[in-house]
């Protein structure tokens, strides 16, 4: 019923070759790829290596999502700063994730990022969302022409204070006004809400281009306290055919656990819902 990916960055110190066999072998139809993964920054991955990465995922025969995390340990870039020319250079940066991400084969940039989105002193929530949106809007002509989309990526509280819910999303979502925004569900995140989780993404939908499985304590489905029937169950009545992509934080329980057992869990759930 669903496709399921798994995202890079898990595999921490895996050697690429190695990581790509092992979620095949795990029953994973692709991989996402976090950026910083590969380089400081998408601006000094070359074209040689684009090339290379790209030649080792279609051979471990696995699909490429596209890219998350896309500001994480990058300096310079800020989407709701009144300063005019970091606007700007955070615009043409997104134009360069866009081709990288089709580069290696990708269609979805999941923009999380909560780091270079929180409100700025002297910043209020609605002058945030018009400078986020201009920011955005900039590089939509190039998403566009690279066939990518944007999925904008609520998150919860404890990670930022903009963008904190799905309805946000997608306001910010209408502000920019392209085919290639939509936007993105995190199960950690929607954990953080006051609405169901199934009663957001029935809410969302048809506007979810990307979906995240996790738990609210950082591991993967199945680890925590979260059932997954009742959120399989909405992403199958509103019909989401787009990635179901493993996502955590928390390795401890480490790579072999948190890669298969996810993957075991999610088949369960699947089958539960027929």
């Amino acid at each position: 019923m669903f496709q399921y990916a798994i995202c890079n960055e898990t595999y921490q110190d895996w050697k690429l070759e190695t990581a790509l066999a092992h979620a095949k072998e795990s029953g994973y139809d692709a991989i996402e790829i976090a950026p910083f993964t590969l380089a400081p920054t998408a601006y000094d991955v070359t074209a040689k290596q684009r090339g290379e990465i790209r030649g080792k995922i279609e051979d471990a025969e696995l699909d490429v999502v596209g890219l998350h995390w896309l500001l994480a340990k990058t300096e310079g870039f800020y989407l709701t700063t009144p300063d005019d020319a970091v606007r700007q250079r955070t615009s043409d940066y997104f134009c360069e994730l866009a081709r990288l991400c089709s580069d290696l084969g990708g269609k979805i940039m999941v923009l999380g990022s909560p780091q270079q989105r929180n409100l700025l002193p002297g910043v209020s929530e609605s002058q945030a969302m018009k400078l986020a949106a201009e920011c955005l809007r900039k590089a939509m002509p190039t998403l566009e022409q690279c066939d990518v989309t944007l999925a904008l990526e609520p998150l919860g509280p404890a990670e930022g204070d903009f963008l904190n819910t799905a309805e946000k999303g997608m306001e910010l979502m209408d502000l920019i006004d392209s085919p290639n925004c939509q936007i993105h569900l995190d199960v950690k995140a929607m954990s953080a809400e006051e609405k169901p989780i199934p009663q957001i993404i029935r809410e969302t939908h048809p506007h979810i281009a990307h979906f995240h499985a996790n738990d609210p304590n950082k591991r993967g489905p199945g680890m925590g306290d979260v059932d997954f029937v009742p959120i399989f169950q909405a992403l199958k009545e509103v019909g989401y055919n787009g990635w179901v992509s493993v996502e955590v934080f928390d390795y401890e329980p480490g790579i072999e656990s948190l890669v298969k057992d996810s993957m075991a869990y999610m088949r369960k759930c699947e089958a539960a819902v027929g």
